[in-house]
């Protein structure tokens, strides 16, 4: 943040910044004429004034963000804005640097104006008042100023500027006048001009909180982290504190990306030869789920969950233990794999698949109703059934084998462990196909719903449902689907005593849901406690807010940021459809992962991050430290696909720039020296080439100069070599060229480039006279030329042979030219004449 800060504070390239707003903006006094009033009003009716839309943006070129600690100097901004302590010491400084210089020149100090103008760096709206929300442009030396306040500013504090901005086209325009300097700094949306800013509602009522559409739908922008994946169906860490990510596909092979996006060369784990998958789109079959154990560091234990078929007639799902290579951290041991549960599928659809360790240590797994449609397994379905592992959520201990020979032990508070009629292993039941779960890290502060359980559970053809888990709970199917009765006899069941679900939606809304994981992370403070899922058909992506009095839940429509809310390097604002999985990062980033295509061999599958575009957290506090990682193989580095917003060159933050022309400068003569030979017309030359360059080539094109002009011109530079090489030979005519040839010509032919305006054409000769006069005293006329350089911001330098040329050529044309009996025109007349005029 600090090096983009300084960026804007060091004078541009040829005073690109400042010329890009001059050329977007007119001047203020310019009258419209009546038909250009008219057409001005119809537009207006037509397409009426929209509102601010608010962008909070920093020069950083992301979100604002309340600072860690108090501010000292830029107070007004220390609730939210751009600065953190550092950045607020550094402007002070810098403040009061330009205080000591004013005090020591004997200047009025102007405070009061000078630090509120300093402070803009630390506004939220930084980025629009220095004209960098787009960061691939200059930024500006000076914020957006509106005209009232920058005329005030003009009147009172113009001498400060020569302290505060180093570019010279800017202090040149301020010695003009208050009505071109001030067009300048002013910006084409007025809503973000200083200070009106400040005053805007629409800009300020919600700043900092997640930003809303119309229609209330959260925006949301995304960054794109991986890709090129097959079917990618789960993403997670290894909590040992490398923040390495490891994403599973659903063919078996598990990729290790390491905290710079790049993936190495060698799978983690390949098991594609074991599972069992198909092309098919929307097969469900393949691998499921992974979960490391919790000391995961010490061990090297981890866990994983996918189908199989026996002699090409049986399915069922595995769940295995197996260990991390004792050579290589990013290998498993393709050996050590040991299977611990085996569980027969009557059909190819609901598998359930997912693996997770609660906070208690323990093994969760979640198994499908064992497929088709409406559970029809047995008289009330295997979800109600607990003396089946179908349809569950079973809990064990695998740091343990029981007396019997199950490579597990069941915790000994497990709920129905001394109930006959159901199986040990089973936590909770109901459950009709339960795709993906997550565990609660808690409030980063208070650890409020540290611990809880969350999933999503498919339903049949009428809802999807989002339910927390509680040891025993029946979670109703098939007697229930949602809020809904599904089988009549079983809903109306007394003894059903089932757990509703905290949120369901008809499937008007999606068709399978997609569980997610409660925002627990540093960088968007905003999205805390938000619980966020999606679903699998529509590609829709939703959000939870608990009532944390009464304990309900109410729906957050989540929606991809517009083009202007997601103007930020790197953001993307769109996602594939098929939403197959939330994850979440060693740090509680939150993450999903989609595909466009889904099917197991398709290699479509992208990885998304959430970013919250309105409020992040202060620089320097999500910082991690993740522990080397030992990398044996080749890394191939990520490449993003998407398109980002900024790739497409919008700046929807501000309208298209109205034109601002300069007034035309006196037509060029010959006497005059070219554009290119002095230091301010190279860099005027160089910073706006259509005010410079294009006037001239149009001026030639309509004249259409004759051939036999270019053939004088010829003839008169070869007198001129001539002339140069007799005035060389005679020692008495070189030594009165130099007498004749004083620098103050120089400065002659530079003024009219200063002065752009075409009523001082006239007043040419009146001031090359004037000059000539000063040159009666030496040490005063030195002097002055020191002052009006240093007033006009320029330094220029012109060889003494360039003078010499000059001089001799303008004198060569007025002696030669008679003698070669050329006829020249009307306005070769006049030029010669102005020329005669300037060397008598």
């Amino acid at each position: 943040m600090t090096s983009k800060r300084n960026a804007a504070l060091q004078p541009s390239v040829g005073g690109c910044a400042v010329l890009r707003t001059a050329a977007g903006l007119s001047s203020p006094k310019t009258t419209p004429s009546l038909s250009e009033m008219t057409l001005i009003l119809s537009v207006m009716f037509l397409f009426p004034v929209q509102r601010a839309s608010a962008h909070p943006q920093c020069l950083d070129f992301e979100p604002p963000f309340k600072p860690q600690w108090h501010l000292e100097f830029c107070t007004q901004y220390e609730e939210f804005g751009c600065c953190d302590q550092r950045t607020d010491n550094t402007i002070a400084e810098r403040y009061w640097d330009i205080i000591e210089l004013l005090e020591t020149a004997g200047y009025e100090l102007c405070e009061d104006m000078l630090k509120e103008i300093m402070c803009q760096e630390c506004s939220p709206y930084a980025a629009h008042l220095f004209d960098a929300e787009d960061p691939y442009t200059p930024v500006r030396e000076l914020p957006g100023l509106c005209f009232g306040y920058c005329s005030e500013f003009y009147s009172k504090c113009r001498h400060v500027l020569k302290y505060l901005i180093a570019n010279r086209l800017l202090l040149d325009t301020s010695e003009r006048d208050v009505s071109t300097f001030c067009s300048l700094v002013d910006l084409s949306d007025q809503d973000y001009c200083y200070p009106n800013v400040l005053r805007s509602t629409d800009l300020n009522s919600n700043l900092g909180q997640v930003v809303e559409d119309r229609i209330g739908c959260l925006q949301l922008c995304l960054i794109e982290v991986a890709n090129s994946l097959r079917n990618p169906v789960l993403m997670l860490h290894s909590g040992d504190d490398t923040h390495r990510m490891f994403i599973a596909e659903q063919v078996g092979f598990v990729w290790v990306y390491l905290r710079d996006s790049s993936r190495l060369e060698q799978p983690f784990l390949d098991m594609s030869g074991e599972v069992l998958t198909t092309p098919w789109p929307g097969d469900e079959r393949g691998f499921l789920g992974m979960a490391f154990h919790p000391k995961y560091r010490d061990n090297g234990r981890f866990f994983i969950y996918y189908s199989i078929q026996i002699n090409s007639k049986v399915d069922k799902i595995r769940i295995s233990e197996m260990k991390v290579s004792a050579y290589d951290m990013n290998v498993a041991d393709p050996y050590s794999e040991r299977v611990i549960l085996e569980i027969e599928e009557p059909a190819a659809n609901h598998n359930g698949g997912q693996l997770l360790f609660g906070r208690d240590g323990y093994l969760y797994i979640f198994t499908g109703d064992g497929g088709k449609a409406g559970d029809p397994f047995g008289k009330y379905g295997n979800a109600q059934n607990k003396s089946a592992l179908l349809g569950k959520v079973l809990r064990i201990d695998v740091d343990g084998s029981d007396s019997i020979g199950k490579k597990y032990k069941i915790p000994p508070d497990n709920p129905f462990l001394r109930d006959p009629d159901a199986r040990p292993e089973v936590f909770a039941y109901g459950v009709r196909n339960m795709w993906r779960c997550s565990v609660d890290r808690g409030d980063p502060v208070s650890r409020y719903g540290k611990g809880r359980i969350f999933c999503g559970d498919v339903g049949q053809n009428r809802y999807e449902e989002i339910d927390i888990i509680v040891k025993g709970g029946n979670y109703g199917w098939r007697a229930k689907e949602g809020f809904e009765c599904y089988d009549i006899k079983l809903c109306h069941n007394s003894s059903l005593n089932d757990i509703l679900p905290i949120f369901a939606y008809s499937h008007h809304v999606g068709k399978s849901v997609t569980g997610g994981y409660v925002y627990r992370g540093c960088e968007s403070p905003n999205l805390n406690g938000l619980y966020i899922f999606g679903d699998f058909m529509s590609g829709r992506i939703m959000a939870l807010e608990e009532d944390k009095t009464t304990g309900n839940w109410k729906e957050r429509s989540i929606c991809m940021g517009d083009t202007t809310t997601c103007s930020f390097p790197g953001l993307i604002n769109h996602h594939h459809k098929f939403i197959i999985s939330f994850a979440e990062d060693e740090a509680g980033e939150l993450y999903f992962l989609a595909t466009s295509h889904p099917s197991a061999m398709s290699p479509l599958g992208t990885v998304f991050k959430f970013m919250d575009p309105s409020r992040r957290a202060p620089p320097g506090k999500c910082k991690q430290k993740p522990l080397p990682v030992k990398v044996r193989g080749k890394k191939f580095p990520f490449v993003p696909r998407e398109l980002t917003v900024l790739n497409t060159n919008d700046k929807p933050t501000r309208p298209p720039p109205r034109k601002f022309k300069l007034t035309t400068k006196p037509p060029a003569t010959r006497s005059q020296v070219k554009p290119a030979t002095t230091a301010a017309s190279v860099m005027m030359a160089t910073a706006a080439p259509k005010l410079k360059r294009k006037t001239p080539k149009k001026e030639g094109k309509k004249k259409k100069e004759p051939k036999q002009w270019e053939k004088d011109k010829m003839l008169n530079k070869k007198d001129d070599k001539a002339q140069m090489k007799k005035n060389s030979a005679s020692k008495k005519t070189e030594a009165q060229s130099k007498k004749t040839a004083p620098t103050k010509p120089a400065r002659v032919k530079v003024k009219p480039k200063k002065n752009q305006t075409a009523t001082e054409n006239s007043n040419t000769l009146k001031t090359s006279n004037s000059l000539k006069d000063n040159k009666i005293n030496t040490k005063g006329n030195s002097a002055q030329k020191k002052g009006a350089l240093k007033q006009t911001g320029l330094k220029i330098k012109i060889p003494e042979k360039q003078h010499f040329t000059f001089l001799n050529k303008t004198k060569t044309i007025l002696k030669v030219k008679p003698k070669k009996q050329h006829k020249p025109t009307q306005e070769k007349s006049q030029q010669n004449r102005e020329a005669k005029a300037l060397w008598d």
